[in-house]
């Protein structure tokens, strides 16, 4: 079973209009309403493909409740710490060809809640296969939760995935999970002063500067970069598409789980990888993708190697 971990949860809804003009008025075309955060958005993904998972997290207030509620409509299984704050709520416009987002903040999480919420996840682990940490943290502990979290993980002999940004990404690279899955904006961000990493060996750089343990680095209609000790792998979607990018991210973190279960070689892993964030480009709603360009994508997908360059000193 994979675990999910939701810190941060919200309300997703998504507005279709035909053309996002700024300070102008939009009439939508169709509104959906999911539950949303980025691991919530990985247990969906996953529960689609038929793959065991549990979503876990923090949610509060009447919001949290309608969360838990279409999370049960969509047969995700769910086991979420209740909180006292309210769950945020965030609002993607989608006009066909891109996404604006507006993201509410979320609540404050007490000691206690915090502390509730980790003895609930370390119950968790005897069951798990792989944890996702993925997503912004709650206001009110530390940066250094999710890097709690993947000790715990460790200590249970169970591997984590970490996806998110700022010092929370930070301090969870320092923590050393299995994988970390930045985008080249959060790797760049780690390194205050440097340029933006742009070819295959400043990206290659950037990453063994701050990390020692597997790192994938999304790059939008890119790619990915996959940086494994010596290896150093590539794979760039075959054919460009245009739709809703926002749970991309979330599907190929999906993706990146399944395989680190299953041990699957970098490059088909890789590939995969690829093929269902294009998938989920492919569907308007964060989540969700579209299974013909899942499987089209995946036949045609090409990870190559590339030069991995020097190793840099760690950074920490």
């Amino acid at each position: 079973m994979i675990v999910t971990v939701t810190l941060n949860p919200a309300l997703d809804l998504t507005y279709t209009v035909d053309a996002l003009v700024p300070h102008g008025t939009h009439r939508v075309t169709t509104v959906a309403e999911r539950p949303g955060g980025k691991g919530l958005n990985v247990a969906r993904v996953l529960h689609t493909l038929g793959e065991p998972v549990l979503a876990t997290g923090l949610l509060g207030g009447p919001t949290g409740r309608r969360v838990s509620a279409l999370l049960a409509a969509d047969g995700v299984p769910a086991s979420f710490v209740e909180i006292g704050g309210e769950t945020r709520r965030t609002v993607a416009v989608v006009d066909g060809s891109a996404a604006t987002g507006f993201w509410e903040p979320g609540p404050a999480v007490t000691e206690a809640e915090w502390s509730r919420f980790t003895d609930h996840f370390r119950q968790l682990l005897p069951g798990a296969t792989v944890v996702v940490l993925s997503g912004s943290p709650p206001a009110g502990p530390p940066p250094s939760v999710y890097a709690a979290l993947i000790v715990h993980a460790r200590e249970a002999g169970v591997p984590a995935l970490l996806d998110t940004s700022g010092p929370a990404l930070h301090e969870g690279l320092r923590a050393g999970p299995a994988l970390a899955k930045p985008n080249d904006a959060e790797l760049a961000a780690l390194r205050p002063g440097s340029p933006p990493p742009a070819g295959h060996a400043e990206i290659v750089e950037a990453v063994r500067a701050v990390a020692d343990g597997a790192v994938v680095v999304s790059r939008g209609a890119a790619g990915l970069i996959a940086v494994v000790g010596d290896e150093v792998w590539e794979c760039v979607p075959p054919v460009a598409l245009g739709g809703n990018p926002t749970g991309a991210g979330d599907a190929c973190a999906a993706a990146l789980a399944r395989g680190l279960r299953d041990r699957t070689p970098w490059p088909d892993l890789l590939a995969d990888a690829v093929a269902l964030s294009a998938a989920a480009v492919a569907n308007p709603v964060a989540g969700a993708f579209d299974a013909d360009v899942y499987r089209r994508t995946r036949a045609a997908a090409k990870p190559v190697g590339v030069s991995g360059g020097s190793r840099a000193r760690l950074h920490r």
